[in-house]
């Protein structure tokens, strides 16, 4: 409890804010002008935020809001803030530049959050492509209000998760997609043949505010965090310089968005446990799994009633469908059966995706060096294989590689540019002066001459591991070697099997 001398000091803060009329905005920032009187100097504090205070409660005894504003939980957000960087919000300042200023501010920040007067800022809207068409509408928040969503997160995080169902996969500590393949993958090997996809529509856009904060009150009684909590639901939209009120709908894009998406559907969770369903759900995307064609279709009735009734949401029934297990993809993954056990493969459309953003990549327009070039290339391929190694069929991982390998070559051909140069270079790289002299002519266009005899010997797989290329088959192979060493025992050869 604070003492005294705090309490009075809050007390001569009240009296002066009603003086001074509306505090509701802080009054500092890049946006808006500093207080007057001579600024503070920055504190040199390593966390960015003022020691705490020696009447600070004792951890033991704190409430949720003092866990939310304890230094040490600020300083383990700033520190994720500042490694998931990301877009600037509408008032451009950017993660880098968070600490800094936090030095300088945080103490009227602070204390507009205890009195109750901070309001957060609009996001600023962007519109990513959606894999499957259309636009997906995110929200951007400003650094400071990733801060105190990301602070809020840590401490509501061990309030929720531990009651969220055994089922529930997505944006949880300790639970990974890889995860959730699996328990679908075991649900179909134990016999329920087919899978009830259920495709919520425009979730993240649709909950109602009302009753997302009625379930998140029933474990969270502290008020200072549920009026916060209320202000970031309605702190509205920010598109084309036009502010717009938020009524319903949690902007994807924020650190509190897949914590709130899970508190909403945990009542689904629950409901499906209820009637012994055998499901995997991770954030929005939901799959259950069932032994037969008539018991789906009878299940997907329930579960769109439930959904349209008791959570005020909508099932859109064109995406949603009842169909084989091993015909439906999920999180980028399909299923196969071979000698009869069920094993995992890669979705054709996580490939086709791969090779759209491979095109962007090694676009002949992009005026580049080839070093540059790999490293941005090395960068995907790397990344993307981490996720998808978890594929049991190494096939597509050495087409993707040849395909790609195919692309560099054209982007090669290309630069040589003139037939001097591409003659001269043929014979640098073991190509006979007569082959050479006759390719170097040649009027066939880059795509078709990369994947020539000619060009292949004088560009072979050594030479773009020499140039640093690494591909998606070596990095695939180290994945799946590291899996088996961790979880079963000693690493052992991966089985090139042919195409899934």
């Amino acid at each position: 409890m604070p003492g005294r001398v705090e309490r009075r000091a809050e007390a001569k803060d009240a009296r002066a804010r009603g003086s001074r009329g509306d505090c509701s905005q802080p009054r500092v920032g890049p946006w808006r002008e500093p207080r007057r009187g001579k600024p503070d100097e920055a504190r040199r504090e390593r966390s960015g935020f003022p020691a705490p205070d020696e009447t600070a409660p004792h951890p033991a005894r704190a409430s949720l809001w003092e866990a939310f504003l304890s230094r040490d939980n600020l300083a383990r957000a700033l520190r994720r803030v500042e490694q998931n960087a990301g877009a600037a919000g509408i008032d451009g300042m950017t993660a880098a530049g968070l600490r800094p200023w936090l030095h300088r501010y945080w103490p009227e920040i602070r204390r507009l959050l205890e009195v109750g007067t901070y309001r957060p800022l609009p996001v600023r809207r962007v519109a990513i492509p959606k894999p499957s068409g259309g636009e997906r509408l995110l929200g951007v928040p400003t650094a400071l209000d990733r801060l105190i969503q990301q602070a809020l997160l840590q401490v509501l995080t061990s309030v929720f998760d531990p009651h969220f169902s055994n089922g529930s996969f997505g944006f949880r500590p300790g639970r990974s997609a890889h995860q959730a393949v699996e328990r679908a993958r075991q649900s179909i090997q134990d016999g329920a043949a087919w899978v009830v996809d259920v495709d919520l529509d425009a979730f993240f856009d649709r909950v109602q505010h009302d009753a997302l904060m009625a379930r998140l009150a029933r474990r969270v009684d502290d008020k200072r965090v549920l009026r916060l909590l209320r202000r970031y639901l309605e702190a509205g939209v920010m598109a084309d310089g036009i502010h717009q009120a938020s009524e319903e709908g949690t902007p994807q894009g924020s650190p509190l968005s897949p914590l709130l998406g899970n508190v909403m559907l945990d009542d689904l969770d629950r409901e499906l446990e209820r009637r012994g369903h055998r499901f995997v759900r991770y954030a929005d995307d939901l799959m259950v799994y069932v032994r037969s064609e008539r018991a789906g279709q009878r299940i997907i009735e329930g579960i769109a009633r439930y959904v349209e009734s008791r959570l005020k949401l909508r099932v859109n029934r064109r995406k949603s469908a009842v169909a084989p297990a091993t015909r439906r993809p999920f999180l980028g993954f399909g299923f196969f059966v071979r000698h009869g056990e069920v094993r995992v493969r890669l979705d054709p459309n996580a490939r086709k995706r791969a090779k759209d953003r491979l095109r962007k990549l090694t676009a002949r327009s992009r005026s580049i060096s080839m070093e540059q070039r790999l490293q941005a290339v090395n960068r995907y391929t790397v990344g993307w294989t981490a996720y998808f190694a978890y594929a049991d069929t190494p096939t597509p991982f050495r087409e993707l590689d040849e395909w790609l390998r195919r692309r560099l070559r054209q982007v090669r051909w290309k630069e040589w540019k003139r037939s001097q140069n591409r003659r001269r270079n043929l014979r640098a790289l073991g190509i006979p002066e007569r082959a050479a002299r006759e390719w170097a002519g040649s009027r066939k266009g880059c795509w078709r001459v990369a994947g020539s005899a000619i060009l292949t010997r004088a560009l072979p797989n050594a030479y773009w591991q020499e140039q640093g290329l690494q591909g998606f088959s070596d990095p695939y192979r180290r994945f799946r070697d590291a899996t088996r060493t961790a979880g079963r025992g000693p690493a052992c050869p991966v089985v090139w099997e042919g195409p899934g």
